[in-house]
């Protein structure tokens, strides 16, 4: 037998790595194959649990109307910002605080993000693919990044932007049970595909845990928690370097070089599944508590994937995929963004490579051999070449999203005064003209352009083309919007087609599309102001006025709502009712001319003509330019 021969035989191949491992002839106790590992059924079933009970928690809400708020850890940025204490921020904190003792235990027994990728990586080795780990050491500080950019960042720029009298955090109410359980999460149409990719695709690119590793910002504080953690994964003097530790490890940790290095592993991204403690054939390692890794001067161990040049590449496909996908038709939330974002830096690594390299393999297939590209390889390049068009794409339709989304917050009109008649164009200044025509052209190109329908940006759209003068064209897109909406964006929608429809004096649709509204969120005051308008139209009177008090019982400080009670009360002869209601109208309405004009224009819409007048006259006097239209 050769030495070539003897060599490869003295290596077992390492199953979470995928490397060779050397196997030391000395090592009494080892029989030459890796033992199963007894932990990983026990956290299997852990992590299964979990699981169950989250479909448990949601099945319950579905069937009560109400249940326990989400117990997720993005829900903490809500403490942060406005003092509710949720299920959320409880679990977060004990899990911190879990994490400064035993380190990161709850990531690796109690994640449903890392269930996943553990199934994922499991299913890809029953098909005979391990996925291997990618190592980059710029991305590997993106989740405490994005830790500090959700739940620290906001707190900074509230202490610089706040009143001084305010206090730096608002006061904590109890926001434990919740009747509205997925407001804070994506709708079922991005979930799913969030789930595949920051599940298998991950997985298959960036290896077990890569998600973990490049992605999830909560990982951030508990990676910097489980410095000072004093339990960790220790190390004996029977350890003999087998690498067998390292070959099991699901989280990509040289367990093996650690424990000689330093006497325990000080990896962060170690999550304590115990497979290495386990798998041991000299049962060397252990889990106990002493010396933390805080302090420890680190050198790197192992090779790196990626050299300095390749790491700044990666970093900025990173940086541009994120922008490109991040909040893109106001659906892909950001840790799918990031998901996605770090599967494009690791396909423009591979690809350079591939035309970098002279002989090149992912998994088991040979994308390029003796310098020439194999079929594999030009599946791969494909792949890319469409991943990456399509990230760029992404990229093109949000800049035009946001062009079209800052002009349109840029508009100084109104939304009460351009609502009033049915021409606004009258208050149109020149730079709210030139806002407008920057608005739709992005807003409808981003529209032209898109795969999916940004069902936030139509009203935006459609506002801006009421101001144009195109008041059918919008509310046939608030309609369509509003098929897509739930909740109060939907409502909004509604209320707004309503509006628009009273100015055009079709009081029947308006009708329908009002109490549609309310149906979606009824206590929106708002729409019962305009039920009323619609209902008077109508010649149903009595419930006009039914309407107008619904809305005074959500607020009594509604002028409008006061004024055509005072109206409605003057037309059936009530006229001590009517200046009552008068009388409390003119104490609430604000001494602007402009405003003034408004209420004037909405009576003189229900045939309310003396009010109105009266109310014209009160503005000419406060601006006797009000009303005159503008060149």
């Amino acid at each position: 037998m050769s030495s070539k021969k003897k060599d490869k035989k003295s290596f077992s191949k390492g199953a979470g790595t995928g490397k060779e491992l050397p196997v030391l002839a000395t090592a009494q106790s080892f029989s030459g194959q890796i033992r199963p590992s007894k932990t990983s059924k026990w956290r299997a079933a852990a992590l299964f649990a979990l699981n169950v009970l989250m479909l448990l928690h949601i099945a319950q809400w579905l069937m009560t109307g109400t249940t326990l708020s989400p117990i997720e850890p993005s829900e903490s940025m809500f403490t942060l910002s406005n003092g509710a204490v949720n299920a959320g921020f409880i679990f977060f904190a004990l899990a911190i605080l879990a994490t400064l003792i035993f380190g990161r235990f709850v990531c690796g027994w109690g994640c449903h993000i890392v269930a996943l990728q553990d199934l994922c990586a499991w299913m890809l080795k029953k098909v005979g693919l391990k996925p291997r780990p990618f190592r980059s050491r710029l991305l590997a500080f993106v989740p405490l990044l994005v830790a500090l950019y959700m739940f620290v960042l906001p707190t900074v720029e509230r202490y610089f932007q706040k009143p001084p009298e305010q206090p730096l955090f608002p006061a904590f109410t109890n926001n434990l049970i919740t009747t509205e359980y997925w407001a804070t999460f994506p709708p079922i149409a991005v979930a799913i595909p969030f789930l595949f990719i920051c599940g298998f695709l991950i997985v298959y690119f960036l290896g077990s845990k890569g998600f973990c590793t490049y992605g999830c910002p909560y990982g951030g504080f508990f990676a910097v928690a489980d410095k000072v953690a004093p339990g960790r994964i220790r190390v004996t003097d029977a350890c003999e370097q087998c690498g067998h530790c390292t070959a099991v490890c699901t989280s990509n940790v040289i367990v093996h070089k650690e424990v000689k290095q330093y006497g325990m592993v000080v990896d962060q991204r170690c999550m304590k599944c115990m497979d290495c403690v386990s798998v041991c054939p000299n049962d060397a390692l252990y889990f106990g508590f002493g010396k933390p890794s805080l302090g420890v001067a680190k050198k790197e161990i192992g090779k790196q994937s990626l050299s300095w040049t390749e790491e700044i590449v990666v970093a900025l496909a990173f940086a541009a995929s994120l922008y490109a996908v991040w909040d893109v038709y106001q659906l892909v939330p950001m840790l799918m963004a990031l998901g996605i974002a770090a599967i494009s830096a690791f396909l423009v690594y591979k690809s350079v490579r591939v035309f970098a390299s002279h002989d090149l393999a992912f998994y088991k297939y040979a994308l390029k051999s003796n310098g020439k590209l194999k079929t594999a390889g030009w599946v791969f390049l494909l792949f890319s070449l469409g991943w990456v068009m399509l990230n760029f794409h992404s990229g093109v339709v949000k800049y035009y999203e946001s062009k079209g989304k800052a002009a349109f917050e840029a508009l100084t009109i109104p939304n009460e005064l351009a609502l009033a008649e049915s021409d606004p164009s009258k208050w149109i200044s020149p730079d709210d003209g030139r806002r407008m025509k920057s608005g739709r052209e992005a807003l409808a190109t981003a529209a032209r352009l898109g795969l999916f329908t940004n069902y936030h940006s139509l009203p935006k759209l459609a506002w801006i083309e009421y101001l144009s003068g195109n008041p059918e064209v919008a509310v046939k897109m608030l309609e369509r919007a509003s098929g897509y909406q739930t909740g109060n964006e939907r409502a909004l929608s509604l209320y707004y087609r309503g509006a628009i429809l009273n100015r055009l004096n079709k009081p029947e649709e308006a009708l329908k599309s009002l109490e549609a509204a309310l149906q979606t969120s009824p206590d929106l005051m708002l729409a019962k102001e305009e039920k009323g308008e619609a209902l008077w139209r109508l010649g149903r009177k009595k419930e006009a006025e039914s309407a107008w008090n619904e809305a005074l019982k959500d607020n009594p400080r509604l002028p409008i709502a006061n004024y055509m009670l005072s109206g409605a009360a003057s037309a059936r002869g009530d006229f001590k009712t009517a200046f009552d209601f008068e009388k409390k109208a003119n104490a609430l309405t604000p001494r602007n001319a402009l405003f003034n004009w408004m209420v004037g224009l909405r009576l003189k819409n229900v045939g309310m003509n003396e009010l109105a007048e009266t109310q014209f006259d009160f503005a000419k006097r406060l601006d006797p330019t009000v009303g005159i239209e503008k060149q």
